[in-house]
């Protein structure tokens, strides 16, 4: 009778990457504590035949080393998941042998989202989709609510690694879902499942299969309470793709965020409206992300945004108010507040406005996310407008970045951004000097300027 070999586990520090014999409360080599984590010790054997040698040319030991130049590729083949979205943030459809991480709060729409994309996907193709977290019968009951026809899909509840991986070289499948990586767990390792040491060799295993064979791989995370991926920081770099799903579970949009794509460009985005049978793309986003008000409201500004290759539009909102705290509150949603507390101080210093006793709210409707600096001359022509109590004129789109020295600075995309609000009827545009068109466009009237106190000007 042949028995398994039992793997070697040591302990490694995650802060040094120190490897320890066994467990102890501080690492002897960093002195750091509680930084010791279970691990499989890799064979040195293993290593050693990896390293295979070629030959020798002109007197030097060659180790498969080969020119850029002389490597083939093979043209690239993309597998459309059935949600033009979805294609785009995976840069144009699923790549073979490709690795994708998708995280976000629970009940967000991950699992529905990748429920509807395999079914899709097993009509051409076989797919296997795992689950930790359910039964089979909740699989199928989700998936009839769904209306999904399922009838090709294939469908695993096991937690086992081990077990995944050897029913997946059986039928061979196309493309895989973990559903979700904190559920699985390695034989090889003590602890359980959801520790970081499980997490992570667990997602080796299977990132080294699916590479291996050319399968498609989705990987579920769950979330922290920061909004970022559970277990360690090595498991986004293990992968090709990182996906954030986003949106209140209270609300009806979502939207995927890549934060990571070695196949397509980064920060590009899919919107998705939840509706009762599921997931519907959003094809025209910035629709909804605007309020279109009755009539002229104080406080709101509408801006274009960049997110990867497309340009949206978004209405950013401000709320001045009287403070009666010591320190005023600087709130914001969607938008990041040390750099409003930064424009807050540059509209006093280069334009002589205070609001050193005022609390100021910022958000941006729709629930979008903006982290680019394009967003600068919205957020203060929104506060602005406020603080003043006067609409701003209608028809009007900002962007541009705002300096401390008071100067507007050009951002990427400005012609993209100028046809997609002229796109939708907005008829005049204030931006930087730098983004300004060298021809005209077409039913909106350009305005570049330099500098803040050039902006204030010519809006109020």
């Amino acid at each position: 009778m042949v028995t398994a070999t039992k793997k070697k586990v040591v302990y490694a520090c995650r802060d040094c990457g120190a490897s320890h014999g066994q467990w102890s409360g501080q690492c002897s080599d960093c002195g750091e504590w509680n930084t010791l984590e279970e691990a499989v010790a890799r064979s040195t054997k293993a290593s050693a035949k990896s390293s295979r040698f070629v030959g020798y040319t002109g007197g030097t030991a060659v180790l498969g080393v080969k020119a850029l130049s002389e490597i083939t590729v093979d043209a690239e083949i993309r597998t459309t998941t059935g949600m033009g979205e979805f294609d785009r943030v995976l840069g144009g459809g699923l790549v073979s042998g490709s690795v994708v991480l998708i995280g976000g709060d629970p009940g967000v729409g991950k699992s529905t989202l990748l429920l509807q994309t395999l079914v899709h996907l097993s009509q051409s193709a076989t797919a296997l989709y795992v689950t930790g977290e359910e039964s089979l019968p909740q699989v199928r009951l989700r998936a009839q609510r769904l209306g999904l026809e399922a009838g090709e899909l294939n469908v695993l509840a096991e937690t086992s690694v081990d077990d995944i991986i050897a029913q997946a070289q059986i039928l061979k499948p196309d493309v895989l879902v973990i559903d979700s990586v904190q559920t699985v767990y390695s034989s090889a390792l003590q602890s359980a499942p959801g520790s970081v040491s499980q997490v992570r060799e667990s997602a080796a295993q299977l990132v080294r299969y699916a590479k291996q064979t050319g399968t498609a791989l989705f990987l579920v995370g769950h979330v922290t309470k920061e909004g970022t991926l559970a277990g360690p920081r090595v498991l986004e770099h293990m992968v090709d793709t990182v996906l954030y799903f986003e949106g209140d579970t209270g609300t009806q949009f979502r939207v995927v965020r890549a934060v990571k794509n070695r196949f397509g460009a980064a920060n590009e985005i899919g919107v998705f409206a939840m509706a009762d049978i599921g997931l519907r793309e959003v094809t025209n986003p910035s629709a909804i992300f605007l309020s279109r008000h009755d009539e002229d409201t104080p406080g709101s500004a509408i801006m274009v945004t960049r997110e990867g290759s497309r340009p949206l539009l978004v209405e950013v909102q401000a709320l001045v108010d009287e403070s009666h705290l010591g320190n005023p509150r600087r709130v914001t949603l969607g938008l990041e507040q040390n750099r409003l507390s930064m424009l807050l101080a540059v509209l006093h210093r280069h334009g002589g406005i205070a609001m050193f006793d005022q609390d100021v709210y910022a958000n941006v409707v729709g629930g979008v996310r903006i982290t680019e600096t394009g967003a600068d001359l919205a957020v203060i022509l929104s506060v602005l407008s406020s603080f003043r109590s006067r609409a701003l004129p209608s028809g009007l789109v900002v962007f541009g970045e705002v300096g401390l020295a008071g100067e507007v600075r050009p951002v990427p995309g400005g012609l993209d951004r100028l046809r997609q609000a002229a796109k939708h009827g907005f008829k005049k545009a204030i931006i930087p000097k730098g983004n300004a068109p060298k021809e005209s466009i077409d039913g909106i009237e350009v305005q570049a300027v330099s500098r803040l106190s050039q902006v204030l000007d010519a809006v109020f």
